[in-house]
């Protein structure tokens, strides 16, 4: 027994003594890779606060490296083999010779997410021969990828996203030729591809048997991509997405591979619809083909991919049709994207089955009818976005029992009623955006208490009552404008809406007085708009001593203020001022005016239109993008400063006193859009400078007392739609050169010095979107201008779309209007708004001659024609009957003659004719609206009789010779048998047979006068 315990204690001693002496032969870490890694982490600089955060916290000297934290070392040789310094803080240059390259044992190398100050990736990569694995995204690498990449054969995985490189073609054909058991290869966002070839992106097709993940999305790729690689026989992921120059086409059949992510958001394919072949795809499990371009309807074998948990097909615009029935195939879906089509029809009521639907987008679509019942039971959707349909009836109450719903919106739409008043449990509802309704009552009282709410807009709506107490502490935005709310403005926003960084309550029925210096609690307010309350008194001057530190922008429109608030000194970061449409008079402040010149430096909007304010106009900001001060009563001149605000997009002087010269800079403003001075004094001539390439959309220069040629340099304003030269003195022939204006839609050029002809003669089709043509009070002459006419492609076509009023580009906020002063039916008018269907010609008062082309009756969308106060001469040409939209005619005071063409009874909204003062004859028309025309319409015609004229034609000397071609054409006429009652019944007869043969009409009523 004894010698049993002996044993057994000897044994364990030998063990014991065994594991020892194993434990003292593992290798420490090599002692070169030691300091190697040391001299790395010491060439970096890492932030103190954030050190202990960085890998790189356990690297000390006299440790051993293969205990450092993202160090893997062999556990034979003690070689480092692995290194993982991904999100280590790491900050500085890489060097040339970093001591990195020496670690020739690593076979994975992740330096992802650090911060490498735009170093290049150093050839000394190509000695780590021995790497599997590399991840180099996100670290602030740029430059070339050196070719040496390519030595790294046994690369199974390379990424190099998120940097800023560039792979030239014969690297990349290096690193494919070389690397044949890749398995995944990421150059996403930042790796520019651009000058791969697609017969180099065939090189792919050697790693058909390994590569797994190919990804290069946002890489400038262009061309056509090889349609073998989407079958590559392993291939699992696919991602090429935002490459907007590269096409794709997928295979059409024999597709089958183990694909279970597809991504190719915003390529455009060579085909336009969605081929049926997706459907053999049958492992896939995310597809992603949002905004390609495809149009037509989704193919039915689309519904086949059974497996599916993410489609996107939003953002396509034409896809169009009904939602199929048959998306309920789809039952492990958790994202659901289609919005930004043309679906239309009713949302299907088939939502009940998708149990993991986390997230569902229909918005920006035309479906309409009711919210499906079944969109009730998506207990675990947190993203319902519904909104811009023409969805109606009431405000469903089940969905706010949606409880996991993070983010909900059914803006834009026809919803009816009020919001559900029972409580909601939505605990974690974050955004909540309801506005463009015709929702109405009182907002509920959970709305006001929310604890998760962030979000929530109810602009656009109808909704009434007092704003309530608030009683949550989440809020940042709250957009309650354009509603019907009455009362005094809530002070629980003071009290509780801490966080609140965006206020907007402009144009309800606020009142009360309300005490400016409340809003000094809401520190974190940036955005704040209370325009339009007309019932709302703003004390803006009650005190001084408080500061908005983070507010950037004030609207103050239409609040009845009457001077510059006191608290604006106290703004330092405001970047968007609006006081428009108030009662402030008097001079500029100098502070403001200092201000603008030192504090709000990057202040980029500014309104002061429509106030009482005068002297010298403010000089803004040199960040000034939008500057309004119309009018006005200004005075003096354009400051030369003005030349240093070149990032001006709108700049309107309209509707004051000044005077002066326009300074020449403006014509080279690369971001210029509006240019309108219209109202004022300014002298002298037109920038000469328009530079190539602008920017400009509007010019509008009309009432002031411009003279000297129109530019030549204008015709660079390729993207010009409204120029308004009127009401100056000028003085030039027709400007041609403006031929080259493919968006010109207005040219008004009336009322100045003009002469010559007007010739259409480019070889382009001159002045296609051409609505509005004005150059009346002028001495042009010649013929009217048949060339331009019939190359008015914008007055050609009816516009049968919903009217629209023409805008800007980027012009979001309805910031501007395009407007133009037009005779329309004898009056003028300004319209301060265009519609994009008016369309007019007004060529009157010049010395025009000769006929109205026939070509003119093409211009069939044509609302008002002006021909008055010519030497225009001939007919009425019968193809103005074909101007079926024309609401008013001025053929007035001309040479015209002959009858007035029957052809204009067709006209069922003309309201106003004149062709008074003419050498017109015959018989008046009658019918339709012609029963409606008064005599001024026709007078100082001696030839012409008939209704409304008290002249009578039974008796004229000369009948309508219409009347007589249908005497010829019945073989006996009614003429016949009045000539018998006056002459006798046989003499009757055969002035009548005498009559039919000659067809003398003449002749026939002065041989009937002298029988009388």
């Amino acid at each position: 027994m004894i010698m049993m315990r002996c044993f057994t204690l000897l044994l364990l001693l030998l063990l014991y003594t065994s594991s020892s002496t194993c434990s003292s032969l593992l290798p420490l870490c090599n002692h070169h890779d030691n300091s190697n890694l040391l001299q790395f982490k010491n060439s970096f600089a890492i932030d103190i606060s954030l050190i202990g955060d960085s890998k790189t916290a356990s690297w000390k000297n006299g440790t051993d490296c293969c205990e450092w934290d993202g160090v893997t070392c062999d556990t034979t040789s003690g070689h480092v083999i692995g290194l993982d310094l991904s999100c280590s803080m790491l900050e500085g240059e890489f060097h040339p010779n970093s001591t990195l390259f020496q670690l020739t044992h690593l076979q994975q190398l992740n330096l992802a997410f650090n911060h490498f100050s735009n170093s290049p990736i150093y050839p000394g990569i190509g000695n780590l021969v021995s790497l599997t694995h590399l991840n180099l995204s996100g670290s602030s690498f740029s430059s070339h990828i050196p070719s040496t990449i390519s030595h790294l054969s046994k690369l199974l995985s390379l990424d190099l996203s998120y940097n800023e490189l560039r792979l030239d073609e014969s690297t990349w054909s290096k690193l494919i030729g070389n690397t044949t058991n890749l398995e995944e290869l990421v150059l996403d966002d930042g790796v520019n591809m651009s000058s791969i070839r697609d017969t180099s992106l065939s090189l792919l097709m050697n790693l058909s048997s390994s590569l797994l993940i190919l990804s290069l999305d946002d890489t400038g790729l262009h061309g056509k991509f090889p349609t073998r690689i989407l079958g590559l026989t392993n291939l699992e992921e696919l991602s090429l997405s935002g490459n907007e120059e590269l096409k794709v086409e997928f295979p059409k059949s024999n597709w089958s591979t183990p694909l279970r992510f597809l991504h190719l958001s915003g390529t455009p394919f060579s085909e336009e619809i969605i081929p049926d072949s997706i459907g053999h795809l049958k492992s896939l499990n995310q597809l992603w083909l949002d905004s390609c371009q495809f149009d037509g309807l989704i193919p039915v074998s689309l519904w086949n991919l059974t497996q599916l948990t993410h489609l996107d097909l939003s953002g396509n615009r034409l896809l169009h049709g009904e939602i199929p029935s048959l998306l309920s195939n789809l039952k492990h879906l958790t994202y659901l994207a289609l919005s930004r089509n043309a679906f239309c029809g009713h949302i299907p009521d088939l939502f009940d089955n998708f149990t993991k639907l986390d997230y569902l987008d229909l918005s920006f679509n035309s479906l309409e009818g009711q919210v499906p019942p079944s969109l009730f039971c998506l207990t675990q959707i947190s993203f319902l976005d519904l909104s811009y349909n023409k969805l109606g009836g009431q405000l469903p109450s089940s969905l706010f029992d949606l409880t996991q719903l993070s983010y909900l919106s059914l803006s834009y739409n026809q919803l009816i009623g009020p919001i559900p008043s029972k409580n909601a449990t939505l605990s974690k509802l974050e955004t909540l955006h309801l506005s463009n309704n015709h929702i109405n009552g009182a907002i509920p009282y959970w709305c006001y208490s929310l604890s998760s709410l962030t979000y929530l807009n109810l602009s656009m709506n109808q909704l009434t009552g007092p704003i309530s107490k608030f009683s949550t502490y989440s809020l940042e935005y709250l957009f309650l404008s354009n509603n019907k709310f009455q009362g005094d403005f809530s002070n629980s926003i003071f009290e509780f809406l801490k966080n609140l960084e965006y206020l907007d309550v402009s144009s309800n029925c606020l009142s009360g007085l309300l005490d400016f210096s409340y809003f000094s609690k809401l520190e974190k307010l940036n955005s704040l708009d209370l325009s339009n309350n007309k019932f709302l008194s703003v004390d803006s001057n009650s005190r001084v001593d408080y500061v908005l530190p983070q507010l950037e922008s004030l609207t103050f429109s239409s609040c009845s203020v009457t001077v510059f608030p006191s608290f604006l000194p106290r703004l330092q970061n405001l970047r968007w001022l609006d006081l428009s449409n108030n009662k402030i008079h008097g001079k500029i402040p100098n502070w403001f005016s200092d201000n603008l010149l030192h504090t709000w430096t990057s202040l980029f909007f500014i309104d002061l239109s429509f106030n009482q304010l005068q002297g010298d106009l403010p000089i803004p900001p040199n960040s000034i993008n939008y500057f309004s001060v119309s009018n006005n009563n200004f005075t003096g001149g354009i400051s030369s400063t003005i030349c240093n605000a070149s990032y001006l997009n709108m700049l309107i002087l309209s509707h004051n006193n000044l005077t002066g010269k326009i300074p020449q800079c403006l014509g080279s403003f690369p971001s210029l859009q509006v240019l309108d001075f219209q109202i004022n004094n300014f002298y002298g001539s037109i920038p000469e400078n328009f530079s190539k390439s602008n920017a400009l959309e509007t010019i509008k220069l009309s009432g002031n007392h411009l003279e000297g040629l129109v530019p030549q340099s204008l015709a660079n304003c390729t993207k010009l739609q409204v120029l308004d030269l009127s009401d100056n003195n000028i003085e030039d022939v027709f400007p041609s050169r403006l031929e080259a204006l493919q968006e010109l839609q207005v040219l008004s050029l009336r009322n100045n010095k003009f002469y010559g002809t007007i010739t259409c003669l480019s070889k382009k089709h001159p002045f296609p979107k051409l609505r509005i043509f004005y150059v009346s009070n002028n001495k042009f002459s010649g013929p009217l201008p048949m060339q331009c006419f019939q190359e008015f492609q914008g007055m050609m076509t009816l516009n049968d779309s919903t009217p629209e009023y023409m805008i800007t580009s980027g012009n979001d906020f309805d910031l501007y209007n395009d407007s133009i002063v037009i005779i329309m039916k004898g009056v003028e008018r300004e319209m301060s708004r265009i519609l994009t269907i008016f369309t007019t010609i007004d060529l009157s008062n010049n010395i025009f001659e000769g006929e109205i082309p026939h070509v003119i009756g093409e211009l069939s969308s044509l609302k008002g024609l002006n021909l008055s106060h010519n030497k225009i001469s001939g007919n009425i040409p019968q193809t103005l009957g074909n101007l079926t939209s024309l609401e008013w005619l001025d053929l007035s005071c001309n040479q015209l003659k002959g009858e007035i063409p029957m052809s204009l009874t067709n006209l069922n909204f003309l309201s106003v004719l004149n062709l008074s003062e003419n050498q017109l004859e015959g018989v008046i028309p009658t019918g339709k609206q012609f029963n409606t025309f008064q005599n001024d319409y026709y007078k100082d015609n001696p030839m012409l009789c008939g209704f409304p004229l008290s002249k009578s034609c039974s008796n004229d000397e000369e009948q309508p010779p219409s009347v007589f071609t249908e005497a010829k054409e019945s073989l006996f006429g009614w003429k016949s048998v009045a000539v018998g009652y006056g002459c006798g019944v046989i003499f009757g007869m055969f002035l009548g047979r005498l009559f039919i043969k000659t067809a003398k009409p003449l002749w026939l009523a002065r041989l009937l006068c002298g029988y009388n």
